[in-house]
């Protein structure tokens, strides 16, 4: 989604590709990336957790900045970016409430050292 929307701000207007596009184009990759870096920590349960916060605060930041463009320029892609970012924002809400409450730390610890 964040190559979606990378593409639809490249196709505002000029001056809208270096204020609101490059806005969305930063907060729809951080969504992403705060996954990413929180699976990095999942050993850490409350890390993770909170890089998942972090992923779901970026995505209303993008989705907010959509809802801008679609009332600038009432772009068909902008609406259906809308409603895909919904759907994940539940997505996210739900691996977040599974991290939170089921997730087990146990089987995410690095091997033990051979005894040399």
């Amino acid at each position: 989604m964040a190559v979606i929307t990378h593409q639809l701000t490249l196709s505002l207007p000029a001056h809208e590709k270096y204020e609101i596009g490059s806005q969305l184009r930063r907060a729809s990759q951080s969504i992403k990336d705060n996954i990413v870096e929180g699976y990095g920590r999942r050993r850490y349960k409350n890390e993770f957790v909170r890089f998942l916060i972090f992923a779901h605060a970026s995505l209303l930041e993008t989705r907010s900045q959509l809802e801008m463009v679609n009332e600038l320029y009432s772009t068909p892609k902008s609406i259906e970016l809308i409603i895909k970012y919904d759907e994940l924002g539940k997505m996210i809400n739900s691996f977040q409430n599974y991290v939170q409450n089921q997730w087990d730390t146990s089987h995410n610890k690095p091997p033990k050292a051979n005894n040399l």
